[in-house]
């Protein structure tokens, strides 16, 4: 390099040094700014260069196993954290979920000597002891006859404390009182306090749809039960949450014996059966403080304290717009009014409960508090009582009248979605084979609209959950209406299930729509968690999320193939991976 005569050769030299250094900082942060991208991305599209080179990265990943003592494993309902919260009105028992830094970033190992469920309907009465290994139930309730153990399994004989001759005895004597049970005119039902679900086992037969419903415990583990079992089924309480689903959604709800204290809190647990079930539907009660006359000597009480707790009871009912509907032995049934009359009356000054005001939203039911007010049916609505519903199993195709209460649906976007996923679940059944037969019970439509999957599938030997986001559009009711169950749910958090309950996960576009707020990786742990080994996962997702969910898919010893969506056109194709979960024991 030449210098001219006046400069100066050390001057010359410090500025190609900071030159230098110059460059090579920016070539640094670029890179630093790059891997930094790369990682924290998972939320953002990425073009094809994108993807490939998170993939790579994400190919390493290999998630360890969480050890023996997880096996059970609730994060949100986990009874390891339950001395954080209050114990009033059983709140520790309610949704607490683990923050961010104490999330789990491993697999929830099966139990020793774990092997695939037996299958529906065989299961019903029958399952593998070491798939769900506690024998504290059967010690504790062998008397009612819930189950008993005999050798490697446990059986259900069906029995439960308020049906000692069997629980087809009892639902025999319910059907004598509600003769709508058996004509199609009930479809959906909820049980709370559910035992091991053999109220909701035994209405599958009559063709009553039922989610069981019980919280997580120590010991009895009653919803896995119930899941194994092949019957629908979820961890949950009423306490001071609203219950996850939205107004006039059941056509029935049953307590036997569930010791929930009706009566108390101004009868706020009532009120909360009041608004999740619809006009018309019925409420059944046996257990305190029916029968009080006859029953009251085992109960540890009196016969004036029971009368004096029934009478409560029936006042309440009535304050609600309830009416006794049917009484037989321990058994009492009592039908909620469309009356708008009796509503009416709610809106005077000394009502009490009072009715609700125009700010609370009766569909709202994610983390939502309960309140002492009566929730009144929509008089707009003139299909909404059960009475108007066309019956099982016409009411599934019959367009909702609640499709033109939500905003952005309509009955055009309502047969679309149904012609399209009768297409969709006939390709589907290609891509997986077991889809249709008694390997496939349990299924969870991750994100749904208007249950369309579920409905596609409904000749098969299964049943589905049905979960509506969160954060979505609420058309988890016109699911309801057309005879279908389901839940509301954030999937940033885990569902309020066991691990090992489902056969088949489904999704479409979750990741698409969820991505600026779930990070895929925790969504995707959580699937494994409530996925049964050797289950199935179809994901249905766009094109720039498909390898990076292969990938995370990979570490969680997934096999997954990548299949194009049989209605797939132009640059804007989508990919149907269909992933399959390893059975695999902890070290």
């Amino acid at each position: 390099m030449k210098y001219s005569k006046e400069a100066k050769p050390g001057k010359a030299l410090d500025k190609n040094s900071t030159t230098v250094s110059v460059g090579i900082l920016f070539l640094f942060l670029c890179g630093f700014s790059f891997y930094l991208g790369t990682i924290f991305s998972s939320n953002s599209n990425y073009d094809e260069q994108g993807i490939t080179y998170r993939s790579n990265l994400l190919s390493s990943f290999d998630f360890p196993d969480c050890g023996s003592d997880y096996q059970d494993y609730t994060p949100c309902t986990d009874p390891r954290r339950w001395m954080k919260y209050g114990r009033h009105r059983l709140t520790f028992m309610e949704r607490h979920c683990p923050p961010v830094f104490e999330r789990k970033e491993c697999l929830v190992p099966p139990p020793d000597g774990y092997k695939p469920p037996i299958r529906w309907p065989k299961s019903k009465d029958e399952c593998w002891f070491r798939n769900v290994p506690y024998n504290w139930i059967n010690k504790e309730k062998s008397n009612q006859n819930w189950l008993r153990k005999e050798g490697d399994k446990f059986f259900f004989p069906g029995g439960g404390t308020m049906f000692p001759r069997g629980v087809s005895a009892y639902v025999d004597l319910m059907v004598d009182l509600i003769p709508e049970m058996k004509d199609g005119t009930i479809r959906t039902a909820i049980d709370t306090g559910c035992g091991v679900a053999s109220w909701g086992g035994d209405l599958l037969n009559r063709g009553i749809l039922t989610v069981s419903l019980a919280p997580r415990d120590n010991h009895e583990a009653q919803v896995q039960f119930a899941l194994e079992r092949g019957i629908p089924a979820l961890l949950g309480i009423i306490a001071t949450q609203r219950l996850p689903f939205p107004s006039s959604s059941f056509d029935m709800a049953h307590c036997s014996r569930c010791l929930i204290p009706w009566t108390e809190f101004g009868g706020l647990y009532l009120l909360e059966v009041h608004r999740i079930l619809r006009p018309g539907g019925f409420w059944v009660l046996s257990g305190p403080p029916v029968n009080y006359e006859n029953r009251w000597r085992g109960w540890n009480t009196t016969v004036e304290e029971q009368k004096a707790e029934y009478e409560k009871l029936q006042d309440l009912l009535s304050s609600m717009c309830f009416k006794l509907y049917n009484k037989k032995d321990d058994i009492v049934v009592w039908q909620k009014q469309f009356d708008i009359t009796c509503y009416n009356q709610l809106s005077e000054p000394d009502a009490y409960p009072p009715r609700c005001d125009d700010s609370l939203e009766p569909d709202a039911a994610w983390y939502t508090p309960m309140r002492a007010c009566v929730v009144v049916p929509n008089p707009k609505l003139e299909k909404l009582a059960l009475e108007s519903l066309p019956k099982w199993p016409e009411r599934l195709h019959v367009i909702p009248e609640r499709v033109s209460e939500v905003r952005g649906t309509s009955i055009g976007t309502f047969k679309h979605d149904d012609t399209k996923w009768k297409a969709r679940v006939k390709y589907y059944k290609k891509l997986v084979r077991d889809l249709g037969t008694d390997k496939v019970r349990n299924v969870l439509d991750m994100n749904t609209i208007y249950g369309g999957f579920g409905a596609a599938l409904v000749g098969d030997p299964l049943w589905v959950m049905n979960v509506v986001s969160s954060y979505a559009l609420n058309t988890l009711p016109i699911v309801y209406d057309r005879g279908m169950i389901g839940s509301l749910h954030d999937w940033c958090e885990a569902f309020s299930t066991y691990p090992r309950t489902y056969d088949l996960l489904h999704l479409d576009g979750l990741f698409t729509t969820e991505s600026h707020r779930c990070e895929m990786k925790y969504v995707l742990l959580e699937m494994d968690r409530i996925l049964r080994p050797t289950g199935h996962a179809i994901i249905r997702e766009s094109v720039q999320f498909a390898d990076s969910i292969a990938a995370i898919a990979k570490g969680m010893r997934w096999s997954c193939q990548k299949n194009v969506a049989e209605d797939a056109v132009g640059t804007e194709k989508e990919i149907v991976l269909i992933c399959q979960k390893k059975l695999w024991y902890s070290s």
